[in-house]
């Protein structure tokens, strides 16, 4: 238990920080930015599948069409979120990230209604709604609608989905998610390059650095939450991810100096008030819903 809280809290305390890693690239566009995370993505994660000798666990993971189809949606979609939260990072829309992944749950949860015909109870719909108003809320405040919220909360909830058909070990996952993309992402960069239109070359040594190490903080966060999945319940893991989100407002508001209004207050509100009734409903339903152990049935009888 101890030993999954800590991946748990280092894994979304990654994720929270990864504003702070992007920003480092400001005069990179986002594109380029993607394209050198998916390649050296690739490549870290290929150095791991050497050292531990899985490349043959790798080939036989693809089982079917449908799972091949489900692993490039995987990649299409983590992509996608992946330049979504690039460009929003380096154009002071951190804000907006933090207020997608804190719906990012809630969406998952209404894609499981709409796809795997999952059941929802009145919490749960209670949270969707006070989420639905919060949304509505900052939209018609602002006259537009937080399109990258949206769309980093909707990329990810459908890359959730797709998991959940694929099943499939971490650093596997992102090795077959990175490889769809991988060719597409070396061709981009060389284009770059022959047209004279890259930037890397721009970077001061230690940007360097820290650009080729972007396949470590792709992979390793991954790495971590899987770790933590299999120490706790999914419970403590829902409740452990807004941290990522949190870390993430607080550096839009006291490092990067974004506003922070009543009208973000009211909207956050809204979507906080959502989590606590989401993560309070859900863990009374699961201990509703857990089997009764018959010696302790029993013991209590007696």
């Amino acid at each position: 238990m101890r030993q999954g809280i800590i991946y748990a809290s280092v894994a979304y305390l990654a994720w929270g920080l990864l504003p702070l890693y992007w920003k480092l690239f400001q005069t990179m566009g986002a594109w380029e930015i993607l394209a050198h995370r998916i390649v050296w993505s690739i490549i870290f994660v290929a150095i791991i599948i050497q050292v531990t000798k899985r490349w043959r666990s790798m080939w036989k993971a693809v089982t079917g069409f449908k799972m091949f189809g489900a692993l490039a949606m995987c990649s299409l979609l983590i992509s996608a979120n992946w330049l979504i939260f690039i460009w929003a990072v380096n154009n002071d829309q951190v804000m907006q990230t933090s207020l997608g992944y804190y719906m990012n749950p809630l969406i998952t949860v209404l894609l499981g209604v709409l796809f795997l015909k999952e059941k929802m109870h009145a919490g749960q719909w209670l949270a969707l709604i006070l989420a639905a108003f919060g949304v509505m809320f900052i939209t018609f405040q602002y006259g537009e609608i937080p399109w990258v919220s949206l769309s980093l909360a909707l990329t990810f909830a459908f890359y959730s989905l797709a998991k959940k058909i694929v099943r499939m070990e971490a650093m596997i996952g992102l090795a077959w998610e990175t490889l769809f993309v991988a060719p597409i992402a070396f061709g981009y960069l060389l284009m770059l390059q022959v047209n004279g239109t890259e930037t890397m070359s721009s970077l001061t040594w230690w940007q360097l650095v820290l650009l080729t190490l972007a396949g470590v903080a792709t992979a390793m966060p991954l790495y971590w939450f899987a770790q933590a999945t299999t120490r706790l319940p999914l419970s403590v893991v829902g409740f452990i991810q807004y941290l990522a989100p949190t870390i993430s407002l607080l550096s839009a508001v006291f490092l990067f100096g974004e506003p922070f209004t009543q009208t973000h207050l009211i909207s956050f509100g809204f979507i906080w008030s959502a989590l606590i009734v989401f993560t309070v409903s859900s863990v009374r339903m699961k201990r509703r819903a857990a089997p009764i152990n018959p010696e302790v049935a029993i013991k209590k009888q007696a």
